[in-house]
C-alpha cells in the first residue's frame, strides 16, 4: 500500500525523511511515463521552494505535493478546463478559495492536471492533450475515469498526495474507483465554488482524491474550513442499506465479486446491512429527460464561446452541451421543483439508515482504445460513459455526500465501494468509511 500523507508527515516530523526528498520523488514520478498526459502544466520550482520552507512542515500538508485540476484558478495561470478554446484567456488574478486553502495548509502545488474537456465526461479521454493511462495495469492502457483524470493519475501513481478536482456527476468518485484510490464528494455547499469553471452550478462540488480515508478527512477539513466530528462507535452501531434498484444491474464479474465480498466483510465486522429497493432511483431518467441540469446550465455558460468557436470543442462534449439549447424555461423550473420533491422522497426512504452501500461504478476500467476520440467509437464511448455515471450521479441529484474506497484484491483491477447518503451526512459517511477501510483490508493499486 502506498504511504499516505499522514504517515509521510509523521516521518517528516520525526526527522526520518524530508519534505525536499519527498518532493524530489513526486517530481520524478510526475516526469515519468506513469504520468504521461496527466499534467498540462507543472510548477516544480515553486513546489520545491514550498517543500523547503520549514514553516510548511508545521502545517497539515507539510510541504507535500498537491495537484490542481485545470478547472481551478491559480494566480498567474490560465484556467482552460482541458480545452483549447480557452488557451488564450487571461490568467487568473487570484487563487480559487480551494487552492488558497490548500496553499495555506502547506500544500505544494505540483502542477495543473488534465481532464475531460470542460468536465463533461466520466471517462477521462481528452482529444486535445492526450489521455493519461490508468496506472493500475502496466500491460493495457486503460481509462483513468473522469472528468478528474489527471488528478486521479497524479495520486494513484504516487506523484501527489492530494488531487484537487470536482464532482458534478461522479468526476471524483469514478476515477478514484477505477484507479484504486479514495475519492470523497462532500455535500456541495460545504466548499466554495468560486474560482472553478462551472459545469452545473446546481450539481458542481469541489473536492479531492487521496491515498486513504484519513487523508480524505484532513483534506475535506482544509477545503471546507470545518472540523469533522470523529465518532468512536463501532461498525455494529451503524445501519446500512444496499439500494437494489438499478445500482446493481449489469455489474461486470470483477465488480460483482468485489462488492459482494466487501459487503460480507462489513457484516462480519458487525455492520447491519439490509437490501432496500429505493425505487425512486428509477424516476431519474424521466426527471432528466429534457437534458438535466448539466446540459441547461453548461449551455448558458458556453453559448457565447460556442457561437464563435464551436469547432474547437471536443465534438462529444459539444453535443452534450448543445442538448441544453432546447430546454424551455418552464422545463428547467419543473426540473428544480421535481428534484426538490424527489430528494424529499429519497430522504424519507432512507430514514433510519446511516448510509447506503453501492458499487461506485458498474465496471472496471476498459481499454482507452475502445473509447478514444473518433466518431466510429462514439456509440461505445456513450455506452461506457452512461454506465460509469449511473450510480454516482444519483448522489449529486440527491445533493448528497459520498466516498469511494478501494475494495479489490491485489490481483484484481480496481473496484470502488461507494458509501453515501443525503446532504450534510458527511461526518457519518467519513466515520463509516474510516472503519470500513480497515475492515476491508484491501490495498490500493499503484506504483508508489
Amino acid at each position: 500500500m502506498r504511504t499516505d500523507l499522514h504517515a509521510t508527515r509523521e516521518r517528516l516530523l520525526s526527522g526520518q525523511d524530508s519534505a525536499s526528498a519527498q518532493m524530489a520523488h513526486s517530481i520524478e514520478v510526475a516526469e515519468s511515463p506513469a504520468c504521461q498526459h496527466a499534467f498540462l502544466a507543472t510548477s516544480f520550482d515553486a513546489a520545491r521552494a514550498q517543500a523547503a520552507d520549514q514553516a510548511s512542515l508545521q502545517r497539515p500538508l507539510a510541504g507535500l505535493a498537491v495537484s490542481v485540476k485545470d478547472l481551478f484558478d491559480v494566480a498567474g495561470q490560465v484556467t482552460a478546463a482541458g480545452s483549447t478554446v480557452l488557451a488564450d484567456a487571461s490568467a487568473a488574478a487570484v487563487d480559487a478559495p480551494s487552492v488558497a486553502r490548500l496553499r495555506a495548509a502547506g500544500g505544494a502545488l505540483l502542477g495543473r492536471t488534465n481532464m475531460s474537456e470542460f468536465a463533461f465526461s466520466g471517462i477521462g479521454v481528452n482529444p486535445h492533450h492526450g489521455t493519461p493511462a490508468n496506472p493500475c495495469d502496466p500491460a493495457v492502457q486503460r481509462i483513468p475515469g473522469g472528468s478528474s483524470s489527471g488528478a486521479a493519475v497524479s495520486v494513484a501513481s504516487g506523484a501527489a498526495f492530494v488531487g484537487l478536482g470536482s464532482d458534478t456527476g461522479g468526476s471524483i468518485r469514478i476515477p478514484a474507483a477505477l484507479t484504486g484510490i479514495v475519492g470523497f464528494k462532500s455535500t456541495a455547499r460545504l466548499v466554495p465554488l468560486e474560482g472553478a469553471l462551472p459545469l452545473s452550478s446546481t450539481l458542481d462540488t469541489v473536492c479531492a482524491m487521496t491515498r486513504s480515508v484519513r487523508d480524505a478527512i484532513l483534506t475535506h477539513e482544509i477545503l471546507a474550513a470545518r472540523r469533522v466530528t470523529r465518532s468512536p462507535v463501532p461498525l455494529a452501531s451503524y445501519r446500512m442499506a444496499i439500494a437494489t434498484t438499478q445500482m446493481l444491474d449489469g455489474l461486470d464479474a470483477t465488480v460483482a465479486v468485489a462488492f459482494a465480498r466487501a459487503v460480507a466483510r462489513l457484516r462480519q465486522a458487525g455492520a447491519q446491512v439490509e437490501e432496500i429497493p429505493l425505487a425512486q432511483i428509477r424516476d431519474l431518467g424521466t426527471i432528466q429527460a429534457t437534458g438535466g441540469f448539466s446540459a441547461a446550465e453548461s449551455y448558458a455558460w458556453h453559448r457565447p464561446l460556442l457561437e464563435r468557436a464551436a469547432a474547437l470543442y471536443d465534438p462529444r462534449v459539444r453535443a452534450r452541451i448543445l442538448r441544453g439549447a432546447t430546454m424551455k424555461a418552464y422545463e428547467y423550473i419543473d426540473l428544480i421543483n421535481t428534484r426538490r420533491a424527489w430528494i424529499a422522497g429519497v430522504d424519507a426512504a432512507l430514514r433510519g439508515f446511516d448510509a447506503v452501500l453501492s458499487p461506485t461504478v458498474a465496471l472496471v476500467a476498459p481499454p482507452i482504445a475502445g473509447v478514444a476520440p473518433g466518431a466510429e467509437r462514439d456509440d461505445e464511448f456513450f455506452r461506457v460513459n452512461a454506465l460509469l455515471l449511473r450510480n454516482t450521479s444519483v448522489v449529486n441529484m440527491l445533493d448528497g455526500c459520498a466516498i469511494s474506497i478501494p475494495c479489490h484484491e491485489n490481483d484484481e483491477l480496481p473496484v470502488g465501494l461507494m458509501i453515501w447518503h443525503g446532504p450534510l451526512h458527511d461526518d457519518t459517511i467519513l466515520n463509516i468509511a474510516l472503519q470500513s477501510e480497515a475492515a476491508l483490508g484491501c490495498k490500493n493499486s499503484g506504483t508508489a
